[in-house]
């Protein structure tokens, strides 16, 4: 059984006007699961309830990425978008195939990303981001990024050719461990010194090999990176937490949030994270 955590005490740490919240997925009745996708999770955690998180931690503006449920089917997205207003963002799953009316009326909904999912149950994977890339350097929008982090170094050519801005997902994803002096981590300072990389604080429970309720694994990268590049770091709640199957297993949002406030490290570095760097990403 999962009972999911949307409110709790409010949290001690104070945070800029203007947060934006990057990475969740909402769903909705109505909208079933595509074949290949995952299940409509428990409960269809939607708008509604994300808003208590909202309320919750002081987040005022957010993304919406296409869940795995989905697909290629953005309509969800697209009903979420409209229900959500001015105050919301899109990141869709295209392809080469998806036309330009498609394209344009995903623009006006909010839509200001698309997706690469390269791990299981993900809708277009690195075999699609060549051409995913066109559409998004086409629309001036940005590309995220998600894939098993520890094959980075393969991946290098690729990521390097991208026209777009674009976003390593999750903390990077690097399921078989790395250090801040890991070759790994110094080919994602490379990429993001060619000018169009950014980093995701996103969902550290997912790949982290030494766990919470600390994730050193991931805060010693998080630390690293944050103090490298300020100017390319964002956050995400990750709402409504996927991975998690019980309710003793759920995420407490507000601890997430605290960890990623120390990751940064300052108040400045803090702003850049939670509202400077998504608002040029998503909605300037």
């Amino acid at each position: 059984m999962l009972e999911r955590i949307y409110s709790g005490p409010k949290p001690d740490f104070s945070l800029p006007a203007g947060v934006i919240d990057t990475q969740l997925h909402l769903y909705k009745e109505g909208f079933p699961a595509q074949p290949g996708g995952i299940p409509v999770p428990v409960g269809v955690p939607g708008l509604a309830e994300y808003r208590q998180v909202m309320e919750w931690l002081g987040i005022e503006r957010f993304v919406i990425t296409q869940g795995n449920t989905y697909q290629f089917d953005n309509s969800c997205l697209l009903d979420c978008l409209q229900e959500a207003g001015e105050m919301a963002r899109g990141v869709a799953v295209v392809t080469a195939e998806t036309s330009e009316q498609e394209l344009q009326q995903l623009h006006a909904a909010g839509v200001r990303g698309a997706r690469i999912m390269d791990l299981p149950a993900g809708a277009a994977g690195l075999s699609y981001l060549p051409e995913v890339d066109k559409q998004a350097h086409k629309m001036d929008w940005c590309v995220a990024v998600q894939f098993d982090g520890s094959h980075l170094l393969q991946h290098l050519p690729l990521l390097e050719s991208l026209q777009s801005r674009y976003i390593i997902d999750h903390h990077g994803k690097f399921f078989a461990g790395v250090r801040p002096d890991s070759p790994q981590i110094d080919a994602l300072k490379r990429l993001i010194d060619k000018g169009n990389c950014w980093f995701k604080f996103a969902g550290c429970y997912e790949s982290s090999r030494s766990g919470g309720p600390d994730y050193a694994d991931i805060a010693a990268v998080a630390r690293e990176m944050a103090a490298y590049a300020p100017q390319r770091i964002i956050w995400g709640t990750n709402f409504p937490h996927n991975m998690a199957q019980k309710t003793e297993d759920y995420p407490n949002d507000a601890h997430l949030l605290e960890l990623a406030l120390d990751w940064a490290g300052n108040a400045a570095t803090q702003r850049r994270m939670l509202v400077d760097n998504p608002q040029e990403l998503f909605f300037s």
